[in-house]
């Protein structure tokens, strides 16, 4: 191949002459430009560079094949994209791809490689561990014999003293009776006596206590068979006495004793100091250092508890919560064989983007005429059959104040249908609740809707959700997206078979049979009816007349009714039903199950109800004092609420939405917060407190009117939920205090000063910008610098006092209480005005 210059040779390999040159530079060939002429070797050269920069080097040296081999691809292509004026756009897309093979063989190397290298860390191990063992029973046999020659060590020092002691007692006994055979038969008596004094008298001369002598015997002796009263007076038993320790069996620890306590959600004072061991005047101090006020038998919380159990030195320990609970819950789960169920797909995004109304196109119903101010402000459950099968569906509203329902509505679901307008796009809410998705680990299905619009533009939708990472499915991603009409109903087929098609794919499945299992999704009270909460099954089946344990609340089941309202017997997994007959109001979000008796529901029941007793009494102890303290130093204003509300979502979101509204000036404080109608007992706490009555579609009764007319209580009744949190945002607004500014009214110029004896320095100045007023305050201004600040002390107009002066007029200006003022000083004079503030 004849030579070619470098341009030639980039043309060739179709690559910018740019990059040839920098490649060149980095191979080491030098070349003087791109007309310069690149001959064979050096492009030989840069072959075989280019391979060691590619990894490898190894192969390329020894001629053989890669290691490794990296592909790239480039396509191209156009997207038309309209515009708002109606006017078509091209945009170029660009979609580049890398891959990477290794070969078979050096992978196999690797793994062989990787496999010797475990086991020879295995055989290692082995032998350390093999090693150990020896070296630990070299130990163990070194112990035990030294153990047993010091029991022989032992067991021969006891036989040498016994063979002494008895050699002494036969000693002294032939002694004593070679004394009797000399003194005879005459002197026995005296004998007698004489030994029965030797006797009493030798415990203090001699310890040794020669038991051979005294009772091994085999003669008769005089002082052996002496009366009982006797024996009790012999001095020998005064010897003989048992040595006792005078010390006590208590004795002070050498080190502190540290102990782990266990600490509940609440605890009374005296029995956490009854678990560390200490008395309770110990654990009040500890707590009066820490800026608590508690006795003996007061109630506190598990963090104060635990900074107590820290400070004395003691390790706590959180308790596990539901013992009992979670023993009884475990001996009633749901058994039986899982079974395909119906997916429960909840519908989320922003509000008045449609979503009622596509649930209303499904189900051939009116909901979203029903609901008011046409948003929905209730957890919604349907269930729908299609021809492929059956769908439980959830609507969530989407104002920004209901995020606990939404949330509460991702953690039940199977899927999420993220419903966005096509004319409106991505919105707060749909980012939000793209969020709860993804912390739920569920599944998107998008659903575009409003495109039968003329301003509809899903491409548009596409884009932004792709910036949010929802990648289409089309476009290399993982979710679904389908045009929608909920007006036309255009789409609405797709969707659903989008649905069952990711359900099918999720393998969806729930125990059939058996006592069942639940959530809480929505919660009321109504008239006639009492208790009423929807509960969506999530396992088991529900019958009519079964023990149902929600939350804090239990009761049988009386009624039943499915989303039509039509009473049901019974119900299976993923499907909502409305049930009656609760002993109260349960929690949105609370787990339902099935008891065997009415007995065990009843005591969980108390229980739970104790445990937040004591829960909420413990933290409220807490925080009362220091909200006191901190009232009556800060002097912050508050807004007392007192919230009734229809169903408990409702009065959750409602209490959320009013604290946020909260700031360092005016706070946000409701006092209660509960389902049902405005009562009587409501309304005097309300007047007690000071609060203001918030209904939420509910209304007061006849005794509680009578009693608003009598206190005065000011009851406020909403059935739209951002008109409630419009107005509270208003009343707060009127209760900040106005700020106050400076505006600054007129400028004067000093052009000469005089001496007066009645006024002292008086300023000869022009007025050039606005006016002086006497009664406004001045600044005194030296090089755009102020100097002083004060009032007029007196403004002349030749020899006439004055009260205002305008710009371009010569007057005569005193300022009271300063005298330093020099020509060239300005004179500032401005007025205080009160600005009303907003939040």
């Amino acid at each position: 191949m004849s030579d070619v210059t470098v341009a030639q040779f980039a043309e060739v390999l179709k690559v910018p002459v740019e990059r040839l040159l920098v490649q060149l530079d980095e191979a080491g060939i030098s070349v003087s430009g791109a007309d310069a002429v690149i001959s064979d070797d050096a492009k030989m050269e840069l072959l075989t560079h280019l391979r060691k920069s590619h990894g490898h080097a190894e192969e390329n040296s020894t001629g053989g094949a890669p290691k490794k081999i990296t592909l790239k691809r480039r396509t191209q292509s156009e997207i038309r994209l309209a515009s708002n004026q109606g006017r078509a756009r091209t945009v170029n897309v660009e979609i580049r791809r890398k891959r990477t093979y290794v070969k078979r063989d050096e992978l196999e190397k690797e793994a062989r490689q990787q496999q010797e290298e475990v086991d020879r860390k295995r055989r290692e191990e082995e032998e350390s561990r093999l090693e150990k063992e020896r070296l630990e029973r070299a130990e163990q046999e070194r112990v035990e014999q030294e153990r047993r020659e010091r029991e022989l060590r032992e067991q021969e020092a006891a036989r040498l003293k016994a063979e002494e002691e008895a050699k002494a007692a036969e000693e002294a006994r032939r002694q004593k009776e070679a004394r009797k055979r000399e003194t005879g038969e005459r002197e026995r008596a005296t004998e007698d006596i004489r030994s029965w004094t030797k006797v009493a008298a030798e415990p203090e001369r001699a310890p040794v206590d020669d038991k051979s002598t005294r009772y091994g015997r085999q003669e008769l002796h005089v002082t052996s068979d002496i009366s009982g009263r006797r024996k009790k007076k012999r001095p020998a038993r005064r010897g003989g006495a048992v040595t006792v320790d005078s010390r006590h069996g208590f004795e002070r620890p050498t080190a502190p004793v540290i102990r782990a306590v266990e600490i509940p959600e609440s605890i009374k004072v005296s029995e956490l100091a009854q678990r560390m061991a200490v008395k309770g005047g110990e654990v009040i101090k500890v707590l009066m250092k820490l800026g608590t006020m508690a006795t003996i038998n007061q109630v506190i919380d598990q963090d104060t508890a635990t900074l107590v159990v820290e400070e004395m030195g003691h390790t706590p320990k959180a308790a596990q919560s539901g013992g009992l609970e979670a023993e009884i819950l475990a001996s009633v789960g749901v058994a039986g064989d899982l079974r395909p169920r119906p997916p429960v797909v909840t519908i989320m995004g922003h509000v008045d983007h449609g979503k009622t109304s596509l649930l209303d196109f499904i189900r051939s119903t009116k909901v979203a005429a029903g609901e008011a101010g046409g948003i929905t402000q209730h957890i919604g459950a349907y269930r729908i059959e299609t021809p492929n099968g059956q769908i439980a569906f959830l609507d969530t509203p989407g104002h920004e104040a209901f995020t606990a329902m939404r949330a509460r509505g991702a953690k039940v679901t199977d899927i999420v249908v993220l419903v966005v307008a096509a004319d409106d796009g991505v919105k707060p809410q749909t980012e939000e609740a793209i969020q709860h998705a993804r912390a739920a680990g569920v599944p998107i299905v998008v659903a575009i809707n409003k495109i039968d619009k003329s301003d509809a533009d899903p491409e548009r939708v596409r884009n932004e959700l792709v910036q949010r990472g929802v990648v289409p499915e089309e476009w290399g991603g993982e979710t679904l997206f389908v045009n929608v009409s909920a007006r036309t109903g255009a789409g609405v087929d797709k969707l659903l078979e989008s649905l069952l098609l990711q359900a099918e794919l999720l393998d969806l499945k729930a125990p059939g049979e058996g006592p069942a299992t639940g959530v809480v999704i929505e919660s009321g009270l109504e008239k006639g009816r009492g208790a009423v909460a929807t509960v969506l099954v999530t396992g088991g089946r529900l019958r009519q007349g079964d023990v149902l344990l929600a939350g804090q609340e239990y009761g049988r089941v009386r009624v039943m009714y499915d989303a039509a309202a039509n009473p049901v017997k019974e119900a299976g997994a993923s499907t909502p039903v409305v049930v009656l007959g609760l002993s109260g109001i349960p929690a949105a979000g609370d787990d339902a199950v099935v008891l065997p008796d009415e007995r065990q529901a009843r005591e969980l029941s108390d229980l739970r109800k104790a445990r937040t007793r004591d829960t909420k009494l413990a933290q409220q102890q807490s925080a009362k004092l220091e909200d006191v303290f901190s009232q009556l130093q800060s002097g912050v204003k508050s807004v007392q609420l007192l919230i009734k509300a229809d169903v408990h979502g409702s009065a959750e979101a409602l209490r959320d939405a009013l604290a946020k509204l909260a700031t360092s000036e005016i706070q946000v404080k409701v006092i209660g917060s509960s389902v049902g109608g405005i009562t009587e007992s409501d309304v005097n706490l309300a007047a007690a407190s000071g609060a203001t009555i918030i209904g939420f579609n509910v209304r007061a009764d006849g005794a509680a009117r009578d009693a608003i007319k009598a206190t005065g209580v000011d009851v406020r009744y909403y059935s739209i939920i951002y008109q409630a949190i419009d107005d509270v945002r208003s009343a707060m607004t009127g209760m900040l205090a106005p700020e106050i500014r400076d505006q600054i009214v007129g400028l004067a110029e000093v052009r000469d000063v005089f001496r007066s004896p009645k006024f002292g320095s008086v300023a000869g100045c022009l007025v050039v910008d606005g006016y002086v007023k006497r009664s406004n305050p001045v600044r005194v201004l030296r090089d755009h610098v102020v100097i002083f600040e004060g009032e007029l002390d007196s403004l002349r107009r030749f020899k006439d006092d004055v009260s205002e002066v305008r710009a371009g007029t010569e007057c005569g200006i005193g300022v009271r209480n300063y005298s330093d003022v020099k020509v060239g000083d300005q004179i500032e004079c401005f007025e205080r005005v009160q600005v009303a503030r907003s939040l």
